[in-house]
C-alpha cells in the first residue's frame, strides 16, 4: 500500500480482550490510515473492536434502535440522526463547546465495530473476516468524514470511496 504523501491524523485502536488474539492491531491501524490518506484527513480517529452487547447498547442509546448492528460512527463535530420513538439521550446535543488550545482539533470521531457481527457477515458473504473488517472500518470512517448513503448519488459516491480504499489495501 503506497502513501499519497500526506500526513494523516493519529489513529487509536482499542480491542476488547476477547478479540485481542483474533485481530492484528497494527493492521487495523493501517486500514484506518488508508482511509484517512484517501482524502488527506489530518484529524485523529479512534477505532474500537467490541462485542455485540456493547454495540447494541450504544445503538439503542444513541440511535434509538435496540438491535445489533455491525458498525457505529460517532463524529465529534456533528450529530447523527436519532431514529428512536422516545427522546434522544440528554447528552445528545451539548449546549457548550469544549474550548481547545489554538491549533488543536477534537479529532474526527470514533468508529465502533461489533467483531461477532463482522464474523457473521463475512461468513454470509463467503469472504474473510479481514475483508469485512476493512470494509466496516472504511465505511465507518467515511461516515465520520461526512459521507452518507441516504440517496443513490450519495451511496454511489461512498461506494467509490470504499472501492478506492480497498484497492489501496489490495483487498
Amino acid at each position: 500500500m503506497g502513501s499519497l504523501g500526506c500526513q494523516v491524523g493519529d489513529v487509536s485502536v482499542q480491542v476488547f480482550d476477547e478479540f485481542e488474539d483474533l485481530v492484528c492491531r497494527s493492521w487495523l491501524e493501517n486500514v484506518c490510515r488508508a482511509v484517512l490518506e484517501q482524502d488527506c484527513v489530518r484529524e485523529e480517529v479512534s477505532l474500537v473492536i467490541a462485542d455485540d452487547e456493547v454495540v447494541r447498547a450504544l445503538n439503542a442509546e444513541y440511535r434509538g434502535l435496540d438491535k445489533t448492528t455491525d458498525v457505529l460512527s460517532f463524529a465529534y463535530g456533528n450529530e447523527g440522526e436519532y431514529y428512536g420513538k422516545g427522546e434522544a439521550p440528554s447528552d445528545w446535543s451539548a449546549d457548550e463547546e469544549f474550548v481547545l488550545p489554538p491549533g488543536e482539533s477534537s479529532g474526527l470521531g470514533e468508529v465502533i465495530i461489533s467483531y461477532p457481527q463482522a464474523v457473521r457477515q463475512a461468513r454470509e458473504a463467503s469472504h474473510s473476516v479481514d475483508l469485512e473488517l476493512a470494509y466496516l472500518i472504511t465505511h465507518g470512517i467515511l461516515h465520520l468524514m461526512g459521507h452518507d448513503h441516504m440517496d443513490d448519488d450519495e451511496e454511489s459516491a461512498m461506494n467509490e470511496e470504499v472501492s478506492a480504499v480497498m484497492e489501496r489495501l489490495e483487498l
